[in-house]
């Protein structure tokens, strides 16, 4: 059974970081391009970043520059190092992991707040 489990959300104000993490189990990780996405209240949800098996990452523009996504192949986990956080990432940040030919897993999400 594949599971993915994040942590490192809260609160945090304006210019402040946190790091996400997102722990997978059940699968064979190093194979599979993982990813964050976020979901704002009213919004879609959106890609914020991946990463493939290769290592080859990906940041979408509106976090470009501010977050970083890495994996640590040994521990099974993806990482979202978030800096100069701003009011509009606040979201319900979600895992997953999909390959070619298997279906696409998702996490529970974690809340992130920024706000004054």
């Amino acid at each position: 059974q594949v599971q993915l489990g994040e942590s490192g959300g809260g609160e945090v104000q304006p210019g402040g970081s946190l790091r996400l993490s997102c722990v997978a189990s059940g699968l064979m990780f190093s194979l599979y391009t993982m990813a964050w996405y976020r979901q704002a209240p009213g919004k879609q949800r959106e890609l914020v970043a991946s990463i493939t098996s290769s290592f080859s990452p990906y940041h979408a523009y509106s976090v470009k520059g501010r977050f970083t996504i890495s994996r640590d192949n040994l521990e099974n986990t993806v990482y979202l190092q978030m800096m100069n956080l701003k009011p509009e990432d606040t979201a319900v940040y979600y895992c997953s992991a999909e390959r070619t030919g298997d279906v696409k897993y998702w996490g529970r999400g974690i809340l992130v707040t920024v706000s004054s």
